[in-house]
């Protein structure tokens, strides 16, 4: 049986980035007490959720509050449950919460057919947040993501410490 964890409410939803630029691992967490569960993910699928939430959030009240940077930290050990797969977000308008739903990522064959057993047992994290943890989660991804290799002004590829070869400079 894959992980199953869901917080109607929480004390912090955060993401974060442990290594070096080029080289970090992306990882989402969620904390309720001493409960916590912590999923790895992608920069793209963290800065994707971000986006749609920014989104969601443009058409709503500015949240009156917002947890301190600290609480935005991730808490260690950081141990993933699972690697993440599809994203589920939206927006409950009854309770004013933001919905935050991840799945893990399901194996395939050489077919490319998902494993059925896997489907079954794959690991699950529904989140329901306050809208001033939305904007904070927004605000902080977008510093995570900013916080790794610049891109290329020609390509847009990102550029290592070292340069890079840079396709449309040849």
């Amino acid at each position: 049986m894959g992980v199953f964890y869901e917080f109607d409410e929480v004390d912090a939803f955060t993401v974060g980035a442990i290594g070096e630029p080029g080289q970090r691992t992306f990882l989402l967490q969620a904390r309720r007490g001493t409960t916590r569960v912590t999923v790895k993910c992608e920069k793209q699928q963290a800065a994707a959720i971000a986006d749609y939430l920014r989104k969601v959030m443009s058409d709503l009240p500015t949240p009156a509050d917002q947890p301190l940077p600290a609480a935005m930290e991730l808490a260690q050990p950081v141990e993933p449950a699972f690697v993440l797969g599809p994203i589920g977000l939206g927006y409950d308008r009854d309770n004013d919460r933001v919905l935050v739903q991840l799945e893990e990522i399901v194996p395939t064959d050489e077919e490319g057919e998902p494993d059925p057993d896997a489907i079954e047992d794959r690991g699950h994290v529904r989140v329901f947040l306050t809208r001033g943890q939305a904007a904070a989660l927004c605000a902080h991804t977008e510093s995570i993501v900013a916080a790794g290799r610049p891109p290329c002004q020609w390509c847009g590829n990102p550029i290592d410490p070292d340069g890079h070869p840079c396709p449309r400079m040849n």
